[in-house]
């Protein structure tokens, strides 16, 4: 029996779903949560205010500093490798055969970005929707009728 997995995904939640049959229903088997994707940026950083640079031309003025990146989007990239590394670890366990994707439209290529070769080979289908609070049942209506 092929054993079918089903990821439903976003910034700060993913669901994993299984199921027995091609036409069944799903089961839920494992649920991510990440917390510091739910944070507001001011509570991502130490200072809400950019630094200052104090070295420069000496005439002790210096230039703000801003952000190099989005702390929000920083801890998206973090999640989306955690869920890569657990599904890496299950795939190696055997616990998966096919893989169906759903996430966010805008969390879907982090995924895509990190996951591992033998993964992305078991990968059926990717759907960018953002499912990841619906029940069960809905979230298989949105797949195909047959897995």
């Amino acid at each position: 029996m092929l054993k079918i997995w089903v990821l439903v995904s976003d910034a700060t939640r993913a669901r994993v779903f299984s199921t027995a049959k091609s036409r069944g229903s799903l089961e839920e088997v494992e649920t991510l949560v990440h917390g510091e994707s739910r944070l507001h940026e001011q509570q991502l950083t130490s200072d809400a205010r950019p630094g200052r640079n104090l070295a420069g031309n000496g005439n002790g003025m210096g230039h703000s500093m801003g952000h190099e990146s989005d702390p929000k989007k920083q801890e998206g990239i973090r999640f989306a490798r955690e869920i890569c590394d657990f599904l890496s670890s299950a795939h190696a366990a055997r616990r998966f055969e096919r893989l169906y994707i759903m996430a966010a439209p805008s969390f879907l290529g982090e995924l895509r970005h990190n996951l591992s070769k033998p993964v992305i080979q078991t990968v059926s289908e990717q759907i960018a929707k953002n499912v990841t609070r619906m029940d069960p049942a809905t979230i298989r209506d949105h797949l195909p009728e047959r897995l």
